[in-house]
């Protein structure tokens, strides 16, 4: 096998590097993808999984695979004839400064920065009168650019701060601690942090949160007991304390530590799964205080956001979907001594605090509201915002007089504005220059009909005097699930398909949280039909309303949203032209059994819970949906060989159930990112090449055949 492996590498490098002449179709020959005799019995049902080999990751043959697909792909992609001009696009609009919102620690004020393809962004700070000087510059953490911050803590008194680093774009997280003052590192690196904060008590140390590793590889074995540790500054790691988790009887796979802005309390948030947590509270000042529980069930969300005294103010969707701030008193803290603080509306709360004030902003529609509260409950005004759009910010510490928000959607980059609490009133502070104009487009809110009749929100943003004549390329974008909202937001690389003549359409889908817990309900388990059904009715719109026709519509979707497009393209693949799904959960039958998947059977429930809930999972599961003879949408498949969130092993058998038995001319193509995860901290060249191949892969089997204006597409075979 190892040298039929190195053979096939090679003749795929020298049929990768012929050059395609004409005007005919790029061919595309697959690697043999060998077949394995695997098979799972569920209730009674025999379950074939002949790629189940493709799971293992540190196999040397599963590294032969992905080589030979990569060589097919990038053989591929690079020929299109656009390609690079999409490329050049990308890094021309890509380069311009960004800044992000300031924020004060200690005697500084400090802040983000990318000077413009920088692979990730530099922290600064700067003193009052002084010129910013670098804190922190992840780009000369590796040399490749792929090891990324991704997360800074500091103490009260700002003078130490612990960060974090994600190697290869893994969860798992290494701790450094540094002094503020000298920026030298204090001690030993910290190791194995996974889904974690880091909260400082006082300078003495801080918890975070963790996993035993696993038995296996890291990256794709189980991780399902996570523990809350507490890091004694100036000892080392196999000496911190073990403060909660860790019982085999009680299981908890998402666990997280916060101590009070005030350092006199400590809560702590256990949960099964992705949805619901418990809630407890720890006195601070007393030594050996019991941990106090507030709540002691998973069938809500809860968290305190503030407090003042033993006065507690508690975030929580218990008897309340859209979210409700209750106060109580910390002795006696359970729900029935609650008493509703900012009560419950029709649309959903996500609070905020700083500068001795609440801020509550609430999704209409998916547009923000921002409302300001003072400590009693007393509200004092509705923030005008620059727009219509998504403002977040809107936080600092209690002393702040001023802070910052920002404020963005689909046209519009971010921007981040100086605000005043007291007087209400802000001002510009940082605002992008960037080679993009807003006034030529237009972006508008439709609802549209689901196949069970409920009103679905999709906002359609698309350049002025479109010409409603159903060949324009269309990207569907869609997620649908976790109680996570879709809410508008600029994106430069949507930007470039905006300019291009593209329409980008994004459907509030059931599953997510934009209408609250009822919301997000209505699209798991037994209901994830919802979401897909959802999906489905708005490529219907768009194509009935003439925005674009099948020949020119892609899907795509990451994550949940990978699903999501698997789903959709295998139950109704005459639907679009193109199916783009990235990291997706493919496999509904398997899903659990890798890293923290089982902490998401809140949304999918699990194959082995019971036998209707097998069969419903098998129903819709896109590995297990692959049938023979059909004609399936040209699909280009992407995913990170590095990605321990969704493991890759979803997509490699996705692709290899594709290549397989797919119908017609239609490619189908995977593209594995070496050194890359789930996505957070992927270095922006990286960002630039994957998404060059995307839409050029895109318009290439949407007949698209030259950028005529290097920006502007026009041109399309009928």
């Amino acid at each position: 096998m190892k040298y039929f492996s190195i053979f096939l590498l090679i003749s795929l490098l020298f049929m990768a590097c012929e050059t395609n002449t004409t005007k005919e179709p790029i061919t595309v020959n697959y690697p043999i993808t060998k077949k394995v005799d695997t098979v799972d019995n569920y209730f009674g049902t025999d379950v074939k999984d002949p790629y189940r080999w493709l799971e293992d990751d540190r196999s040397s043959e599963t590294e032969a695979w992905v080589k030979a697909q990569n060589i097919v792909s990038s053989g591929y992609l690079n020929e299109i004839p656009f390609r690079d001009d999409l490329k050049n696009r990308l890094e021309k609009l890509w380069n311009y400064e960004k800044l992000g919102a300031p924020f004060k620690e200690g005697d500084y004020t400090y802040f983000y920065k990318n000077d413009g393809l920088q692979n990730q962004y530099v922290v600064y700070r700067k003193k009052d009168g002084q010129d910013p000087s670098v804190f922190l510059d992840p780009n000369t953490f590796s040399e490749e650019g792929t090891t990324s911050l991704a997360g800074l803590s500091f103490t009260k008194d700002g003078s130490l701060a612990a960060y974090l680093i994600s190697e290869g774009g893994s969860d798992w997280r290494k701790g450094i601690v540094i002094d503020t003052k000298t920026l030298q590192i204090v001690e030993d690196t910290l190791v194995d942090i996974k889904f974690s904060g880091l909260s400082w008590l006082g300078n003495k140390g801080f918890y975070y949160s963790s996993y035993d590793k696993p038995n296996g590889s890291e990256l794709s074995a189980k991780t399902d007991q996570h523990k809350v540790y507490f890091h004694k500054l100036g000892t080392p790691q196999k000496d911190d304390v073990l403060i909660f988790g860790g019982k085999p009887s009680e299981k908890h796979r998402y666990i997280g530590a916060n101590v009070t802005e005030d350092q006199n309390y400590l809560t702590i948030s256990a949960a099964t799964s992705t949805s619901g947590n418990k809630l407890f509270i720890q006195d601070l000042n007393s030594p050996n205080a019991p941990l106090i529980t507030i709540i002691n069930d998973t069938e809500s969300d809860n968290y305190l956001i503030e407090n003042v005294g033993s006065r507690l103010f508690i975030v929580t969707n218990r008897n309340a979907p859209n979210k409700k701030i209750v106060t109580v008193d910390a002795a006696n803290p359970s729900p029935e001594n609650w008493v509703d603080f900012i009560p419950e509306t029709e649309n959903v709360l996500s609070p905020n605090k700083g500068g001795g004030y609440f801020f509550a902003e609430y999704m209409v529609d998916a547009i923000s509201k921002v409302l300001q509260y003072d400590y009693d409950g007393k509200l004092i005004r509705e923030v005008k915002l620059p727009g219509v759009g998504s403002a977040s910010g809107f936080g600092g510490k209690k002393e702040d007089i001023e802070f910052y928000f920002s404020f963005t959607n689909y046209i519009v980059p971010g921007s981040s504005y100086k605000y005043n609490v007291e007087t209400g009133e802000y001002e510009t502070y940082w605002k992008p220059e960037i080679d993009f104009n807003p006034e030529d487009y237009e972006s508008n809110q439709i609802f549209y009909s689901s196949k069970d009749g409920t009103k679905v929100p999709m906002i359609i943003t698309h350049k002025k005097g479109l010409d409603l004549n159903g060949k324009n390329p269309t990207l569907l974008y869609g997620y649908g699930g976790f109680n996570i909202s879709l809410t508008p937001a600029f994106n430069i690389v949507n930007a470039v398909w905006l300019e291009q003549g593209g329409v980008y359409a994004v459907p509030n889908l059931r599953g997510g949280g934009e209408y609250g817990k009822a919301w997000h309900d209505e699209g798991t388990k037994f209901k994830k039909q919802n979401v897909f059904d959802d999906f489905i009715a708005a490529a219907e719109y768009l194509i009935e309303n003439k925005y674009t026709s099948s020949d020119y519509l892609a899907i795509r979707g990451g994550s949940n949203g990978g699903l999501l497009v698997g789903a959709t393209m295998t139950q109704r693949p005459e639907l679009m032209k193109v199916a783009l799904p990235a990291v997706g959960v493919l496999d509904m039958l398997r899903y659990h059994t890798f890293t923290a998947g089982a902490g998401w059977a809140y949304d999918y429930g699990t194959a082995e819970e019971s036998e209707a809930m097998f069969n419903y999972l098998k129903g819709y599961s896109p590995v297990h949906n692959v049938k023979k003879g059909i004609a399936y949408p040209a699909t280009l498949v992407t995913t990170g060989d590095h990605d321990d969130r969704v493991v890759p092993a979803h997509s490699f058998k996705f692709a290899a159930e594709l290549q397989e038995k797919q119908t017609g001319p239609n490619p189908t193509l995977i593209s594995i990112e070496t050194d890359a995860g789930h996505g957070a901290g992927t270095p922006v060249s990286k960002t630039i090449a994957q998404y060059a191949d995307i839409f050029g892969f895109t318009f290439y089997n949407m007949g698209f055949e030259e950028l005529p204006n290097k920006v502007v597409l026009r041109t399309f075979k009928e």
